[in-house]
């Protein structure tokens, strides 16, 4: 059995600009716990233990500098782990950026539930050890997609979420 842990820093209620634990009613909405379950059951994944922080643009800007020397929000981090504690993975964290999220569902015309199921899915992918060229990190792989090339990424991403949908749009879950 998997387990999905969620916090929740840094993120400001825009009513009253107070610091809140709270998720958002879109993020509960999504039940990302749920669909986490679902995504690493999709992926023949068992024994794991992986953790969420959902985080605002200043948050996730100063890890992003921190760690890829990049001075710019973005959507999703992960932090790989990779170890065992007995009979549990412990693959590592997942950052996400709500208010990015909310920026990329209007840029993409996507309802914002699912473009954070979208950065979930390539979270736990990299997690996975896989590239945004689509290799797996400790395999050699051919490189750069060309121009106009979509990452191959990109693709087993969106096939995970279009498997999903049509699984949820029939009122069941994955099996987990």
């Amino acid at each position: 059995m998997n387990t999905v842990k969620i916090a929740m820093t840094d993120y400001e209620e825009e009513e009253t600009g107070k610091e809140t634990a709270c998720l958002p009613l879109w993020v509960k909405e999504t039940a990302p716990a749920v669909f986490i379950q679902d995504v690493l059951a999709y992926l023949g994944k068992n024994n794991w233990d992986i953790s969420i922080v959902f985080c605002n643009n200043a948050s996730i800007r100063d890890l992003n500098r921190r760690f890829r020397d990049m001075d710019e929000p973005t959507d999703v981090l992960s932090f790989a782990l990779g170890e065992m504690d007995g009979e549990r993975f412990l693959p590592g964290d997942i950052v996400i950026s709500l208010e990015m999220v909310e920026e990329n569902a209007g840029y993409f015309g996507v309802p914002i539930e699912e473009e954070l199921r979208r950065v979930l899915v390539h979270g736990i992918l990299h997690l996975d050890g896989m590239d945004h060229y689509g290799h797996l990190a400790r395999t050699s792989g051919s490189g750069a997609p060309e121009d106009g090339e979509i990452e191959p990424m990109l693709y087993v991403q969106e096939e995970i979420l279009t498997a999903l949908a049509a699984y949820e749009k029939k009122g069941s879950a994955w099996e987990r």
